[in-house]
């Protein structure tokens, strides 16, 4: 199960990378052609229900703020990066680590389930819960066990 985790840690690692970067890019020319120029190359609507709202939040971002926000998705991504390699790695420090950091973010996803419930959200919510249980379950059974694994 530790390589599962991992690995999930890994792609959310490497979601944060690629959206810190694609921010870092928007504050360096013209957000608003770079935007559309991503949907169209998506084949996304710009305008739509799900992105338009994004796209309007994100063209109110000045250049200091877009690189605020890069820096702080650049160190959940290393924080992902780290959990995931020490997890596939099945490293102890790794599953503490993990167990901390993920259940000091829940109350940070409940809090925006309520203000915006979406089941993308709520999925995720229940997929860290999960992580933490288990882990945490892992961890408990460790410490009682007399060989070190």
């Amino acid at each position: 199960m530790l390589p599962l985790i991992g690995a999930f840690k890994l792609l959310k690692s490497a979601l944060l990378l690629g959206l810190a970067l694609g921010l870092l890019q928007l504050a360096h020319g013209d957000a608003a052609a770079t935007l559309d120029r991503w949907a169209i190359q998506l084949h996304i609507d710009p305008d739509g229900e799900h992105l338009g709202p994004f796209v309007q939040k994100v063209l109110m971002l000045d250049q200091s703020r877009l690189h605020a926000l890069s820096a702080g998705l650049l160190a959940y991504a290393s924080l992902f990066l780290v959990e995931g390699v020490g997890l596939m790695l099945k490293k102890r420090w790794a599953e503490w680590l993990t167990v901390v950091a993920t259940a000091s973010l829940v109350p940070l996803e409940v809090y925006e389930i309520f203000r915006h419930p979406r089941p993308l959200r709520v999925a995720l919510l229940v997929v860290n819960l999960a992580i933490v249980w288990y882990l945490a379950a892992r961890l408990r059974r460790a410490a009682m066990s007399p060989v070190e694994r």
